[in-house]
């Protein structure tokens, strides 16, 4: 029994340190954390972090300043800077807005890339539609530039696609074609065109 537990602690030993080298190794690659952040969980030391993650909140609870309250875990936490993730915009410092589940600096009302929620809400040539399912300002299209529209499905909630600018309209070219009669209706025939 004492032999089995002896090559047990043993193994482990040998072979701890590689399967931690390769772990971090692999933490560290992950996208969205950068290397500081990952080494602190290493060698988690006194971080002033910790101690406003002790700040509990609620609706009826509110943060101290400079820090909001994420009310799915309910705790304090500190605003969130340009580039940085967040689920709602009282999650970003001041002028910052959570587009797309990162902080962005705000754009001016009206313009692209602004919050919209009726064409009226954008500046002439520019519509309200769905950017990676946010409603946002974007330019009308121009000549020549692809309008396919699909019938529905998800690809459309989630990116939607302006009408062709006032004068033009989104039809379907007429393909150069190499073999008669080889031709299917692509996503790419359809542009927009003078009336």
């Amino acid at each position: 029994m004492m032999e089995n537990q002896l090559c047990l602690l043993t193994f482990l030993l040998c072979f701890l340190p590689t399967a931690q080298s390769y772990i971090w190794a692999w933490i560290y690659s992950l996208p969205g954390h950068n290397a500081n952040e990952v080494a602190s969980l290493k060698d988690p030391g006194p971080s002033p972090s910790l101690e406003l993650m002790t700040n509990a909140c609620s609706s009826e609870i509110a943060c101290p300043p400079e820090l909001f309250c994420d009310h799915h875990f309910e705790i304090c936490l500190p605003l969130r800077q340009e580039g940085e993730f967040c689920r709602q915009d009282d999650h970003c410092a001041k002028d910052l807005t959570c587009m797309f589940g990162k902080c962005l600096q705000t754009a001016p009302g009206g313009h692209e890339g602004a919050r919209c929620h009726h064409d009226e809400d954008c500046a002439p040539d520019f519509c309200c539609a769905r950017l990676h399912g946010e409603m946002v300002c974007k330019k009308k299209l121009l000549l020549d530039e692809k309008c396919h529209v699909p019938p529905g499905g998800i690809a459309f909630s989630i990116n939607q696609v302006c009408p062709c600018l006032e004068g033009l309209v989104c039809r379907r070219m007429q393909p150069k074609r190499e073999i008669p009669f080889a031709h299917e209706m692509k996503k790419d025939d359809w542009r927009c065109q003078k009336k």
